[in-house]
């Protein structure tokens, strides 16, 4: 077996067929696995489009080994993991990401829904109704659509002009044909040629190779398919169509014969063609007032075809004839370098950061993808004939010039250090840590405050700083800051950490969670712009969000319990928003190196350094929000908070959610049929734990759905009653095993440790969180579900439909 290398995974062929890639990386809190299946939406028979899809969303019901209530699903729900699957154009994807100890029974789980799927009618039909909900919403989704319109113009007989989806009509379930072609596509794609698996944790190779193994007798041998190639992408000689709209122009470059290669010999064109610095062709159309931005992706790759698609929103309706001579000219300035060498250097840092910095989910989908740090020379050939294609300018005519180095990229990674685990560390520049805070019973707090919640002794961290305002921000303030940072966002990003700068009522929030060594230079730069003019806001909004993802992003301001809004006094200027708020902040699992060099920066931030505020009450009523969404289809979200925030009410809430989870989503979802979006499980918003309902169906009220979650609720004592003990001990271990430190990755283990710091817990409140749930007992579970249940109880609904009356308060 090869020797281990962190950025290049092991990769072999079993006995079986079965093709494997394998990555050991020691620092992972979690492990993950990602099959791809040799098949897709676009090689189902034409006689039954959907088929495909249909057939992935089958093997999720269960099996008679591992039925409902212990299939992939749910067993992964249960130990705090993620899973989920994708039909694509001509792959299927399935894949879920678990703690290590959990990583071998969802592996057992994945291998038998995949060899012995339920393929009854009564299912096949059930599962139908969910497919044509989820094809109501996509009918009605302006993004979807929109991504239908830009096929119109390639040929009539290539599939990505057909429909895929699947819905009542195209799957006729009860002809016998139907049921032959169904059995035919599984047993001829479904088995281990046509497969894919790749494995990334904390485990050795060996470990993953024998999980492999193991997996691998599962599976039907088989050998690789030979798929027909589509027909060409363009019916005309021509290479490629425009869209025009108001505000909008599309170019859309169809290519045939291109070289076989990875997808990053297309991501590295498209990451220089959205490049904003100066000299490049973004920012050459905003100085001539052309274009305000310009988003170029790769619509669609398989074997030597490929569609790129850029789009451009326009600054004025006479942009269209000179964005495309300056486009080609561009290109060729771009294709003109000399092997591209120092933008592939920039380029493989970025994907070695990448790689650094992802989740054992994301390391698996690149190695499945074929994706490594540096581009192959099968990639150099694919990029030239994609350049050779596109027919760029011979006589450049541009003053272009390659962008500059990102400067957070070039910051050193601290190594991380052995023996330092937590406790004081030496360069907290006069900035008390929490713990010192409270063992000195002191009331006056730091702004800052130094987590010890985490190890100081690995390249992750985070920093949480926020504001408290004092003024009420212009309504465009969002959109104009989003702008305003947008390009530091995107250098940060490829530096390895994730900014995310939200409002929330009367707060603002600035995240930097990632790779600890860059953050004080981050956040210097983000203070540095705070107090900079800020641009316009753009004249062009961003698509409707479909309706429960737009409740879910304005749940946070509606169940917000500070002071409101509207009693804030106008400020003069846009930075007295800053100057005039209060700010505090936390720091998580930063070294000694990285907090000193953060001391400097945080002289810089504007306002004024204080307290924060104290943790208030629900309203002890239910409430109802109604909302404007985009679409016809109703949806509901449902937030209970817990009646205090104490731990022992937030462990039996947490064990309340884990034992709901699957229930609630077997009886709206699979028995009722009310629609695709279904889920449960807890939410914190501003340091208060609470338990969170969703539903979007196509058929069902606001009113209805509604009835239909009180009317769960009312059935959680009985259901109680009947779990025994040992599942009921079974699920507490199961769950508490979720916030141990060793299986805690960064992002949620800061998140987690933000929310207590809100809620008011000591700096030991994920040390006590697992025991805490461990002390739960029945008897505290029926007491939790009593005051879920009562009409005294505080209640949120956000929603798009009309307040049915009592006992709801309808309030604006």
């Amino acid at each position: 077996m090869s020797a281990v290398d962190s950025f290049c995974p092991h990769t072999e062929t079993l006995a079986n067929g079965l093709r494997v890639t394998l990555r050991h990386v020691p620092g992972l809190k979690r492990s993950a696995a990602v099959l791809r299946v040799a098949v897709g939406s676009h090689d189902a028979p034409l006689a039954w489009p959907g088929l495909a899809h249909l057939l992935e969303h089958l093997f999720f019901l269960g099996t008679e080994r591992f039925p409902t209530e212990q299939n992939l699903m749910t067993y992964v729900q249960r130990h705090g993991g993620q899973v989920n699957a994708r039909t694509s154009d001509r792959t299927t994807d399935f894949f879920f990401e678990l703690p290590p100890a959990a990583f071998a029974g969802g592996l057992e789980r994945l291998g038998d829904m995949l060899s012995h799927p339920r393929l009854d009618e009564t299912v096949q039909l059930r599962e139908r109704e969910v497919l044509h909900a989820e094809f109501i919403a996509w009918s009605q989704d302006p993004t979807a659509q929109r991504q239908v319109a830009l096929h119109e113009g390639l040929s009539a007989a290539h599939p990505l002009r057909g429909f895929h989806a699947g819905n009542r009509d195209s799957l006729a379930v009860q002809r016998a044909e139907f049921q032959m072609a169904l059995q035919d596509f599984y047993r001829r794609f479904y088995q281990s040629g046509q497969m894919t698996l790749s494995l990334a944790g904390p485990q050795s190779i060996e470990a993953l190779k024998a999980l492999a193994e193991q997996f691998s007798g599962d599976v039907p041998a088989g050998e690789a398919v030979t798929r027909q190639p589509a027909p060409e992408l363009m019916a005309s000689h021509q290479a490629g169509y425009q869209q025009v709209s108001p505000g909008r122009l599309d170019l859309l470059y169809a290519f045939e014969g291109l070289p076989v290669a990875s997808p990053q010999a297309m991501d590295f064109l498209c990451t220089w063609l959205n490049n904003s610095k100066p000299g490049g062709l973004l920012a050459t159309l905003r100085q001539r007032g052309l274009a305000d931005s310009l988003k170029a992706s790769a619509l669609y790759e398989f074997a030597e075809q490929a569609l790129l698609h850029i789009e451009f929103k326009l600054d004025n309706d006479h942009a269209l004839n000179d964005i495309q001579p300056l486009l080609h000219d561009w290109l060729g300035f771009f294709a003109a370098q000399d092997d591209w060498a120092p933008l592939r250097d920039e380029f493989s840092a970025r994907l070695q950061r990448r790689q650094e910095t992802a989740t054992a989910l994301q390391l698996a989908r690149w190695d499945n993808e074929e994706r490594a740090v540096q581009l192959s020379e099968n990639d150099l050939s694919r990029l030239r004939e994609v350049l050779k294609q596109l027919h760029p300018a011979d006589n450049i005519t541009g003053r272009w010039q390659l962008p500059a180095p990102n400067p957070f990229l070039q910051t050193a990674s601290e190594p991380p250090r052995t023996g330092l685990i937590r406790g004081q560390t030496s360069a907290h520049r006069g900035l008390r840590t929490f713990a010192q805070d409270r063992s000195r019973g002191r009331r006056e707090r730091s702004p800052m405050q130094f987590s010890q919640g985490l190890a100081d002794n690995t390249s992750q961290g985070a920093v949480y700083l926020r504001w408290r305002l004092a003024t009420l921000p212009p309504l465009d303030l969002p959109a104009r800051l989003d702008r305003h940072l947008q390009d530091l966002r995107e250098d940060a990003q490829q530096a390895g950490v994730e900014v995310t700068f939200e409002p929330c009522a009367d707060q603002w929030l600035l995240k930097l969670i990632g790779v600890q060594a860059p953050m004080p230079l981050v956040l210097k730069h983000i203070l540095t712009k705070l107090g900079q003019p800020l641009p316009p806001a753009p004249a062009k909004s961003e698509p409707a969000l479909i309706p429960i993802r737009h409740l879910l992003k304005e749940l946070p301001i509606h169940c917000q319990q500070n002071s409101p809004s509207s009693a804030l006094a106008l400020p003069d200027r846009d930075n007295s928003v800053w100057t005039t708020a209060h700010w505090d902040a936390l720091a998580i699992g930063l070294s000694a190196a990285t907090q000193g060099a953060m001391g400097p920066v945080l002289a810089r931030v504007p306002g004024i350094a204080g307290q924060q505020a104290q943790p208030t009450s629900p309203c002890r009523q239910p409430i109802w929000h109604t909302l404007q969404t985009h679409g016809d289809e109703q949806a509901v979200l449902l937030f209970c908070p817990t009646p205090t925030r104490a731990l022992h009410d937030e462990a039996a809430w947490r064990l309340l959610a884990q034992l709901c989870q699957t229930a609630f989503y077997q009886r709206l979802r699979v028995e009722l049929q009310l629609g695709y979006a279904v889920f449960s499980g807890v939410k914190q918003i501003d340091g208060q734990t609470g338990l969170l309902f969703g539903v979007q169906s196509p058929s069902a009220s606001a009113a209805q759905l509604i009835a239909h979650i009180d009317q769960f609720l009312s059935g959680l004592p009985d259901r109680l009653q009947q779990l025994d003990d040992s599942t009921l001990a079974s699920q507490q271990q199961a769950l508490a095993a979720q916030f141990q430190s060793a299986a805690l990755p960064c992002t949620q283990a800061a998140e987690l440790l933000w929310q207590g710091k809100l809620a008011g817990h000591p700096s030991d409140y994920l040390e006590q969180l697992p025991d805490a749930i461990m002390r739960v007992n029945r008897e505290q579970l029926m007491d939790a579900v009593g005051h879920l249940t009562s009409a005294e109880s505080a209640r949120y609904c956000l929603t798009n439909g009309a307040c049915p009356g009592e006992p709801w308060h309808a309030v604006p």
